[in-house]
């Protein structure tokens, strides 16, 4: 699959997203009008450098408000099409994009329609342009993409052809079938983007919210296999529109663009093999047809099976080290060759990371998951871009395979086991002797804080490279505004991951981490874990007493169980499934801790819960 980008997804100049395009490996670009513009570069510069580069100059757009229009209007048209096309020839460029009419249209009428899009066809051809009319979902007339097929038809001219864009048809909810009976050679041009589901006009919903492919709720997947069955053989290309990818990192954001169209190209050819082309005798048969445009897969791998571990690096352990202790953790030595401590609470495994930590306070470092084969799934995370993260060992010790996620939590793929051990432990010394504690205890989640602008890319990051599911988002109102909340999971439950978006300050925040994440741990007995905890000593965070009276309303519970809930500063919440019961510690540097207990199959996270604890820690902050 040949792939390409549209500039305006980027931030900086055209040289910039030029180089940024390269280094991501993107096979061509389009050039959008403005940034040619506004370049210093000749358009003799530009297509030496695309030359340089190793990139196509695939199209140029957009050509706007052109079919539909008075002769006195299509004759200005046409002599401003001509200057473009003498344009496109010094750039060595031989596409254009014509949007259908949004603001100039008067007349509609199809005929009319097709004798203007044959004269600029005719005038293309004379400069050896080839014409990829797109029908925009806001179209005056013409927002339908097998409208403008139809167009195109009618006009039978070998410069004029279509361009299928996915939020045009997508947006619109326009059935993508129909695209498998469209003539391959009269699509010219190919281009993607996701979204998520809003509820808005979708001119503005175009212009601001578009997203690389996997990071929104589109069908991109289903919308490809018609056009790969149609027999298209031409350039995939992003065009989005974004305002966060257009203040971002240009270089890292070209990165996340690349990832997005490889996760695409796998997710179609699964598309394609599992959905026959026909019903019938023949659908086995289709199903393994090959068509023209040959498709990459990526390594397989399975959905993870659980944690294998949370990292958490400090200069000043102390503080750590109560509250793990206080919680019921034991200690259970230090590595025999590394300044790292492990801490256990039956298999949910925490490590204290006090290498090259200098002048931290605590934060979460690193997550370790369970997986069938760390080497091919790290090889496939590496050919999702992810970077490799190496971490140096000696003989007889553990080698795990790691990447770097867009937050820049370092991600460790290790060898899962049956019973839920892990063989690294060994690794560590003798720890001290500490009372029995829950011996199903697990990692259940971890919520993770993402910087503003690589949201997005954290949640096509996961979905991609570790095969975790997003779940519809949900915002949730705290002190400080509404936060964005992300959960991606596997199937079973067994890794629960919530992305929180972080506060805009972050975005002045590069050296560490300042926000607030936790882990949350998952017990048998929480009423019990919670007595432990607090005759250990532990400082809970403090539920205010509004809750509990509101609490009592919305579920009527035996007044008993409700003071044990507030005498031990315990959270609850139920739904048609099962009840959850958890409690929060106070926050050490960034992290805080969460202990669990789901009753029945509960498979939420306390949700309705999750104001009282922003604001509670909110207040927490703002006191200290």
């Amino acid at each position: 699959m040949r792939t390409g980008i549209a500039t305006v997804c980027l931030s900086g100049t055209l040289k910039e997203k030029m180089q940024a395009c390269a280094i991501a490996g993107f096979d061509g670009i389009e050039i959008f009008e403005q940034d040619l513009v506004t370049s210093p570069l000749s358009p003799e510069d530009i297509r030496k450098m695309a030359a340089d580069l190793g990139l196509g100059l695939d199209l140029y757009q957009p050509f706007r408000d052109f079919d539909g229009v008075t002769p006195e209007l299509l004759k200005a048209n046409l002599k401003r099409a001509e200057a473009k096309f003498k344009l496109m020839s010094r750039l060595g460029m031989d596409t254009i994009l014509v949007c259908s009419n949004v603001a100039t249209a008067t007349i509609d009428d199809d005929q009319l329609r097709a004798e203007q899009l044959a004269a600029l066809a005719g005038l293309a051809g004379d400069h050896g342009v080839k014409v990829a009319y797109e029908a925009l979902a806001w179209g005056k007339y013409v927002n339908d993409y097998e409208h403008a097929y139809r167009l195109v038809d009618m006009v039978d001219h070998p410069n004029l052809g279509t361009c299928l864009d996915s939020f045009h048809i997508l947006s619109r909810d326009w059935d993508t079938a129909p695209i498998e009976q469209l003539n391959a050679e009269k699509i010219f041009f190919v281009q993607v983007a996701d979204a998520p589901k809003l509820s808005m006009d979708v001119l503005s919903w175009s212009r601001h919210y578009r997203v690389f492919p996997g990071e929104g709720q589109f069908e991109l997947a289903k919308f490809m296999g018609h056009v790969v069955r149609a027999g298209y053989t031409g350039p995939v290309s992003l065009e989005v529109f974004n305002d966060v990818f257009r203040q971002s990192d240009v270089e890292r954001t070209a990165v996340d663009a690349m990832r997005s169209l490889i996760w695409l190209e796998e997710q179609s050819a699964n598309w394609l093999a599992s959905t026959p082309a026909e019903d019938g005798a023949e659908a086995a048969a289709a199903s393994r047809r090959r068509y023209p445009m040959e498709l990459a897969t990526l390594p397989k791998v399975n959905e993870p099976a659980g944690f294998n571990f949370a990292e958490v690096k400090a200069d000043d352990t102390a503080q750590l080290e109560k509250l793990l202790g206080q919680l019921g953790f034991g200690f259970e030595g230090r590595h025999r060759t590394k300044d790292v401590q492990l801490w256990t609470m039956g298999q949910a495994r925490v490590i204290i990371n006090e290498q090259a930590a200098s002048h931290t306070e605590p934060a979460i470092a690193a997550l370790g998951f369970d997986v069938d084969s760390p080497v091919i799934a790290s090889a496939r995370a590496q050919q999702l871009k992810a970077p490799v993260v190496a971490r140096k060992v000696q003989a007889d010790e553990e080698v795990f395979q790691g990447i770097s996620a867009p937050d820049s939590t370092e991600i460790f793929l290790c060898q899962g086991s049956p019973d839920g051990t892990a063989a690294w432990t060994h690794e560590f010394g003798e720890g001290l002797e500490h009372s029995a504690a829950p011996q199903n205890a697990v990692i259940d989640h971890v919520n993770l804080a993402q910087p503003w602008q690589h949201f997005d890319e954290a949640v096509l990051f996961y979905t991609s490279a570790l095969a975790l599911e997003p779940l519809p988002f949900a915002e949730v109102p705290s002190p400080s505004g509404l936060v964005r909340s992300q959960v991606m999971e596997t199937s079973h439950g067994a890794v629960r991951l919530v992305l929180n978006l972080a506060p805009a300050q972050q975005a002045q925040e590069t050296a560490r981490k300042t926000y607030q994440e936790h882990i949350a741990i998952a017990v048998d007995d929480l009423v019990a874990t919670a007595r432990s905890a607090r005759d250990r000593g532990l400082e809970f965070l403090q539920i205010p007493a509004n809750y509990y009276e509101d609490l009592d309303a919305r579920f009527d519970l035996e007044p008993g169980f409700l003071a044990t809930l507030q005498e031990l500063n315990l959270l609850y919440d139920r739904d048609a499934d099962g009840e959850f019961l958890h409690f929060y510690t106070a926050t050490v540097g960034s992290v805080f801790f969460e202990m669990v207990e789901r009753r029945g199959s509960y498979n939420g996270y306390g949700a309705p819960n999750a104001p009282v604890r922003h604001a509670v820690q909110y207040d927490s902050l703002h006191r200290a």
